[in-house]
């Protein structure tokens, strides 16, 4: 009997948590049969190994060949399911319904191209990830939901109804193979979830949310990893949506200042006071003028010297040191 659904996770270097995640997904209570598979681009730890012993099919590419978009495409290639679900290798299900719940929101109507479910912090995560996650996909809803593009001299005129109508995570998400067959997943060097789902959108298919199907995932990165994250971020903002998240310096800080006072206002409200409050206060204020900054030189990448673009990008820096020791 074929799957219903494939879970699909791209690896590399997949540490302690890879074993937690297939743990729990090959722990769901689904009423159809479901594979899960693993496709790893050059680790250097024991993730090859855990994959296996955890009696998923697994297959190894080399780290030069890795692709955002391209890796997605392979591993969806190699499944049989109607339903492609993608996670990485850190989204952890936060429970044992989780796959049902994504599949059922991604059929939840024939037009809906895909899904995607919110992500929660993980237990141990600083307090003003756990407040901005949960703030974020907030603005989702609380019930499962299907939106489509309906007005489109808004869509062309307002950013943020165009952004929140392509919004979508590979980090917990769920494709229908017929539609993934039409719209593969775009080779782009960054964001190939958010451009696969404008393309979705302006293609007429729906796009669902599913409040249910929660992971646990989460990143508390330093000043500088914030910078080059949000630097790649923006860059492929402004190549492929056309958007420019920092227009001016000036706005950046203003930006950064106003992010700085939210986080304060978490902290606060978490319970911080004293010494703490101010030591966990000033860092985010310097995680947050990366974060604009990031955005900014990201916003301006075709004005910067190639030595900067080498420094700045996160993404790009993983490439290279994959394709050097392959």
């Amino acid at each position: 009997m074929l799957p219903k659904a494939s879970v699909l996770i791209p690896v590399k270097n997949g540490g302690t948590l890879l074993a937690e995640v297939l743990d729990a997904v090959l722990a769901q209570q689904t009423p159809w049969p479901f594979e899960v598979i693993v496709v790893d681009s050059g680790s250097r730890d024991d993730s090859v190994r855990c994959a296996r012993e955890h009696g998923v099919a697994v297959y190894e590419v080399p780290a030069a060949e890795f692709g955002h978009g391209r890796t997605r495409n392979y591993l969806a290639s190699l499944s049989s399911g109607e339903f492609l679900v993608f996670i990485t290798q850190d989204a952890k299900p936060a429970h044992e319904h989780w796959l049902r719940h994504l599949v059922e929101g991604c059929d939840s109507a024939p037009d809906v191209a895909g899904a995607f479910g919110p992500h929660r912090a993980h237990p141990e995560a600083r307090t003003v990830t756990h407040c901005e996650l949960d703030a974020h996909f907030a603005g989702f809803g609380n019930e499962l939901s299907v939106v489509r593009l309906d007005d489109r001299a808004r869509y062309e005129r307002d950013v943020g109804y165009r952004q929140w109508l392509h919004f979508f995570s590979n980090n917990n998400s769920c494709l229908r193979r017929t539609v993934w067959e039409k719209l593969p997943f775009p080779e782009v060097a960054f964001a190939e979830d958010q451009t696969w789902a404008k393309q979705a959108i302006e293609a007429g298919y729906g796009k669902a949310f599913v409040p249910q199907a929660l992971v646990c995932h989460s990143h508390d990165f330093g000043v500088w990893e914030t910078l080059q994250r949000n630097f790649d971020e923006a860059r492929s903002f402004e190549r492929y949506f056309g958007y420019r998240l920092q227009g001016s310096l000036p706005r950046a800080l203003a930006s950064a200042l106003l992010l700085a006072r939210r986080d304060w206002r978490w902290l606060r409200e978490a319970g911080l006071h004293g010494m703490r409050l101010a030591r966990d206060g000033v860092f985010m204020a310097l995680v947050e003028c990366a974060r604009t900054l990031g955005q900014y030189l990201g916003t301006r990448h075709e004005r910067l010297p190639a030595w900067l673009l080498r420094s700045v990008s996160r993404d790009e820096r993983l490439q290279r040191a994959g394709a050097a020791r392959a």
